[in-house]
C-alpha cells in the first residue's frame, strides 16, 4: 500500500537521485531525456518533465543547450560568516567595509574570466558580483577594486569574449568573402557564449572595444567596393542585427529547457496533437504539406540561407554604385 502511494514521479527522482549520489552518473554525465524517461519507465510526458524539473530543484543537474540535462558539478562549499565586528569596529565611514583579506592572486582578467564561465554555463542571469566572488573565493567587495559595477563587468566579459578569436589581420581580396568570414565569425561567437546576443544593444551599443575591428573591417571592405561610409555602416548593423536577431534564441531556449525540462524537440512533440487537430481543418493546405513532410529547425542552416540572401542584395546595390 505505501509504495503505491508514492507518486510514479517521485520514484524515479529516489532512482536518479541514487545514480547521481552512488558517482553511476557523474558530473556532466547526461541524464536520460524525458523522452527516454518515458520509454523506460513507462511514464507520460508530463511525468518526466517532472522528474528533470525537480532533479534540477534540488541542484543536481542543469540544462546545456544541445546536450540536454546533465549532472551537476558538486557546490563548492559555503565560506563560513565573518565574526560579528567589534564594537567601533563594524562598517561604515570609520570602519572597515569587508575584514576578509583580498586574495592575491585576484585580478581583473580573472574575474572577467570567472563571470563569462559562469554565464557560459548558466546564462548571464545566473552572474553576480556575489557570484563571481563565490567562484573566486574572494569577498564580494574586492571585486570592485577591479570594475565599478555589473554593467561595467559586462562590458569587459564582452570585450574578452569577442578577443578570444580576432579577425584575420588582412581580410580576402572579393567583398563577399570578407563579408560572409567575419559575419560567419560573429555567428561562431554567439554559438559559443549564449548569453553575447541578448546582452548586446544595437541602439544602447556598450563600448566593446575589441568588437571595433568587426566595424572597421566591414566599412573598408564595402567602402573599397563602391558604398558611401553611411550606406557601408548601415549594411553593417544590418548583418549584426541579423546575426543577432537569430542568436538571441540560443539564451531563450536555454532558459525554457532549464525551466521546462524539455529541448526544442520535446517540446515541439507535445505541441504536435494541437497544430494537427487545427490543420485538420483543411484551411491551411500549404502548412499540412509542410507538416507532412516534416521540417527540422536547424539555427545555423537559417542563419547561412539569410546571410547568403542578404549579401545577395548588397550585391544589387554595390552593381548598381559600380555603375554610377
Amino acid at each position: 500500500m505505501g509504495e503505491r502511494a508514492v507518486p510514479r514521479y517521485s520514484r524515479i527522482v529516489v532512482e536518479l537521485r541514487r545514480r547521481i549520489e552512488t558517482g553511476e552518473l557523474a558530473p556532466g554525465d547526461r541524464l536520460p531525456s524525458t523522452r527516454e524517461i518515458t520509454k523506460q519507465w513507462g511514464v507520460a510526458m508530463a511525468t518526466a518533465t517532472k522528474v528533470l524539473t525537480e532533479l534540477r530543484r534540488e541542484g543536481l543537474v542543469r540544462a546545456v543547450p544541445g546536450v540536454g540535462t546533465v549532472v551537476e558539478a558538486p557546490s563548492r562549499p559555503v565560506r563560513a560568516a565573518r565574526p560579528a565586528s567589534a564594537p567601533g569596529q563594524g562598517p561604515g565611514r570609520g570602519g572597515t567595509a569587508d575584514a576578509t583579506p583580498v586574495p592575491s592572486g585576484l585580478t581583473l582578467e580573472r574575474i572577467v574570466a570567472a563571470a563569462v564561465k559562469v554565464a557560459d554555463a548558466e546564462g548571464l542571469a545566473a552572474v553576480s558580483m556575489r557570484r563571481v566572488a563565490g567562484e573566486l573565493r574572494a569577498a564580494p567587495m574586492s571585486l570592485y577594486r577591479h570594475v565599478a559595477d555589473k554593467d561595467d563587468l559586462l562590458t569587459r566579459m564582452m570585450d574578452t569574449a569577442i578577443a578570444e578569436h580576432p579577425l584575420p589581420a588582412a581580410p580576402p581580396q572579393g567583398w563577399r568573402e570578407a563579408i560572409e568570414l567575419a559575419a560567419r565569425q560573429l555567428w561562431e561567437l554567439f554559438r559559443r557564449h549564449p548569453w553575447f546576443a541578448p546582452a548586446l544593444s544595437v541602439t544602447r551599443p556598450q563600448l566593446v572595444t575589441s568588437a571595433l575591428p568587426y566595424s572597421e573591417w566591414i566599412l573598408a571592405v564595402l567602402h573599397s567596393h563602391g558604398l558611401d561610409l553611411h550606406a557601408a555602416f548601415t549594411a553593417h548593423l544590418m548583418l549584426l542585427n541579423y546575426a543577432r536577431g537569430i542568436a538571441v534564441n540560443l539564451e531563450a531556449e536555454r532558459e525554457a529547457e532549464a525551466h521546462s525540462g524539455l529541448d526544442s524537440e520535446e517540446w515541439t512533440d507535445l505541441q504536435e496533437p494541437a497544430l494537427l487537430e487545427v490543420l485538420a481543418t483543411g484551411r491551411f493546405p500549404a502548412l499540412s504539406r509542410l507538416a507532412a513532410a516534416g521540417y527540422h529547425l536547424d539555427l545555423d542552416a537559417l542563419f547561412e540561407f539569410g546571410l547568403q540572401r542578404l549579401l545577395d542584395g548588397l550585391a544589387s546595390l554595390l552593381d548598381e554604385n559600380s555603375a554610377d
